[in-house]
């Protein structure tokens, strides 16, 4: 039992992620995070930021082209997987019942977010923990046609997987004693994207109330 906690400790803090399983686990947590319903929990723009971060390090031994372009691939393949996931589930998602690792209140709270701001709550989403996540599945389950979703799941891919990782790339370069300050990095992060999920969950409701 301790080892399965020890595991999930590490999923759920960046820099470990960095330094247990390197580019590799990175990889495979974008990919999961970006479409798979039960991976709504797992760091995902803090853990891009401390990437690039350790990449200028030398802590993660890749060029940062290498690691945007691997971040940018798991991104897009991921939401792929979520949009599918929901075409093929369709409205039996609606009666599944709650779980550890599944919420009816994400979906609905995504299906919301994404009635709202249509296909481009697709690019929104991805700078917002648990939307991120559940916004492919939503766009799959109304049958989103699966080009006008490729677009949107292609520009926010690459602009998410690109813009941080770069920004934490080049902050490094400048300031490399900024790495003494991981910590607050992630505490300032995690700040930033509970002030959006919020702010998100005040207008949804207030939209859904007006209707």
């Amino acid at each position: 039992m301790n080892s399965i906690w020890d595991f999930f400790q590490v999923l759920l803090d960046s820099k470990e992620i960095i330094n247990y399983g390197g580019l590799v686990l990175v990889t495979l947590i974008i990919f999961a995070e970006n479409g798979l319903f039960f991976a709504f929990f797992l760091p995902g723009d803090y853990l891009l930021f401390l990437t690039g971060l350790f990449c200028s390090t030398k802590a993660i031994d890749f060029p940062i082209y290498i690691v945007v372009i691997c971040i940018v691939i798991a991104a897009i393949i991921g939401s792929y997987v979520g949009f599918f996931f929901g075409r093929a589930l369709g409205k039996g998602l609606e009666t599944r019942p709650d779980s550890l690792f599944f919420k009816r209140k994400n979906l609905d709270k995504s299906r919301q977010f994404f009635a709202r701001h249509g296909g481009r709550a697709l690019i929104i989403a991805r700078f917002m923990p648990v939307l991120r996540t559940f916004s492919p599945i939503i766009a799959g389950t109304i049958q989103m046609p699966i080009q006008s979703f490729s677009i949107y799941n292609i520009i926010g891919g690459t602009v998410w997987g690109t813009t941080l990782p770069l920004a934490g790339y080049f902050l490094g370069q400048s300031f490399p004693q900024i790495i003494n300050y991981v910590h607050y990095i992630i505490i300032f992060f995690l700040a930033i994207t509970t002030f959006a999920v919020i702010r998100t969950w005040f207008s949804v409701r207030k939209d859904t109330s007006e209707q």
